[in-house]
């Protein structure tokens, strides 16, 4: 067993190193185990461990994860998407035929007029209901429905102060500022008329401020929470926007892109599966190119959730998100950014050595069979990024949930340069293969921390607009 206390302060490395004993997988197995209350505890201080191993720095963006099962609520899964009417007369017989009260819960949101391949349902769960719905021919899997609970933590440092007591001092100057756009020189690419132009980049945040002066060119703002408005109290999901595309002052990556703005967490930071699940299937319908997760999902046990990424991938989607912040220690990868299929980012300093708070591979997913695999796919300035502030202005920040955008604008500049011209291969295999083959190994830093390498903007431009398939050389 693990000991913890609440009290960071009491908390030191090498006792908190003697009494891990048992791994991160094992321990996520038992924490779901019949007690969810249970799971959203011991997640919680998994996370405040990973934490103060880690050295929390104040202007970091930290999200630990909570998750925690919802009492008698089921995802239930069908093979194909039907339309309201169809799902209900379905569940209805099957519900009837044993006997069984049950309640579909309704999800008012833009999806409710479109087909879906989910319904919520709540029942008792015993295992023969269970079991006669997962022999009804439409119905795919069922599964719990969980909450999820990321903690954004940081704080801004505003000009000239600094942070006293007993963290190192920390100065907004222009010195250590990260002008993102100009230190991937992607200001030689709008030269040559690639600003991000007709490609559509989904950012899955916190949402965004109306009005915003940074913002001319967002396409759609949805609100799939269950909260009244779509406005972003926190700044989160609005600065990961600037850096991917704001229009001025502190300028993203495709000035140009069109936004498209998921709010599917709360200012009080919740979510839930089918909140995702539901912007996942919308993004599929509005044929996003890009999207950007910044803040994570569920962690990979969490199968309705993998599932409707692997949707997201087939259907052309290039997904890219944040590694984590749970370094320096290895094997504390997010989900979905540990999928084999999604770009998943990881962070470096100005001087480019591996941040520390980055979350480190190999991936856990296969630790039963003996084996995981090498995780970030790539790193990027996350360290000191300067993006837009809440209501106007900049402000600087730093994490994973930085990095990642800046990825994801990379992308979507890279894919407006083949837009017209050869459209076809805009998709999530051939944009990782450029990103990847392309990237610059950092000395001192292995691949468990910085995967292929630091993004290499100019060198990915020349490799997609010189594409030809091939048998790729690196590891997905």
């Amino acid at each position: 067993m693990i000991l913890f206390s609440d009290k960071r302060k009491e908390i030191g490395v090498k006792t908190i190193f003697a009494a891990m004993t048992i791994n991160t997988h094992t321990a996520q197995h038992m924490a779901t185990q019949k007690q969810p209350e249970a799971h959203g505890r011991w997640q919680n201080k998994l996370f405040l461990f990973l934490q103060v191993c880690g050295q929390v720095e104040p202007h970091v963006l930290y999200n630990p994860l909570i998750v925690r099962q919802q009492v008698s609520e089921f995802i239930i899964q069908f093979t194909g998407y039907y339309n309201t009417i169809t799902r209900s007369n379905y569940l209805t017989r099957v519900f009837e035929r044993n006997h069984v009260s049950y309640e579909i819960i309704q999800r008012n949101n833009l999806l409710q007029h479109y087909p879906s391949d989910f319904d919520i349902v709540r029942f008792s769960g015993d295992e023969q209901i269970i079991n006669a719905l997962k022999k009804h021919p439409v119905i795919r899997a069922i599964n719990p429905h969980r909450q999820i609970l990321r903690y954004i933590q940081y704080s801004t440092i505003e000009e000239d102060e600094e942070i006293t007591g007993n963290k190192r001092k920390l100065h907004r100057s222009p010195s250590n500022h990260i002008r993102i756009a100009e230190s991937l020189q992607a200001p030689k690419l709008w030269k040559m008329g690639h600003r991000g132009a007709g490609i559509h980049v989904a950012v899955f945040d916190t949402g965004i401020q109306d009005g915003h002066p940074h913002f001319p060119n967002i396409a759609e703002v949805t609100n799939w929470t269950d909260e009244k408005n779509d406005h972003d109290t926190i700044g989160h999901g609005l600065f990961v926007a600037g850096v991917i595309g704001s229009n001025k002052e502190c300028l993203g990556i495709a000035p140009e892109a069109q936004l498209h703005i998921f709010k599917v967490f709360t200012n009080n930071h919740i979510s839930y599966t089918s909140w995702f699940l539901d912007a996942f299937n919308y993004a599929i319908i509005k044929k996003v190119h890009v999207l950007n997760l910044s803040i994570g999902g569920p962690d990979f046990m969490d199968q309705p959730f993998i599932d409707k990424v692997w949707d997201l991938t087939s259907n052309g989607i290039i997904l890219v998100s944040a590694i984590g912040n749970d370094g320096p220690l290895y094997g504390t990868l997010n989900n979905p950014a540990d999928q084999m299929d999604v770009i998943g980012v990881g962070s470096i300093t100005v001087d480019d050595a591996i941040s520390r708070f980055s979350s480190r591979g190999m991936t856990t997913w296969e630790l039963p069979a003996g084996y995981g695999r090498m995780k970030p796919d790539l790193v990027t300035y996350g360290s000191f990024v300067r993006g837009s502030n809440l209501v106007s202005g900049c402000k600087v920040l730093s994490g994973t949930s930085v990095a990642s955008p800046v990825v994801a604008g990379a992308v979507a500049l890279l894919a407006s340069s083949v837009l017209h011209r050869t459209p076809n291969i805009i998709n999530p295999a051939t944009l990782k293969q450029a990103l990847l083959a392309s990237a610059h190994r950092i000395r001192h830093a292995n691949m468990f921390e910085q995967g292929h390498g630091k993004l290499n903007l100019l060198r990915a431009f020349r490799i997609l607009n010189q594409y030809v398939p091939q048998a790729s050389y690196v590891i997905i």
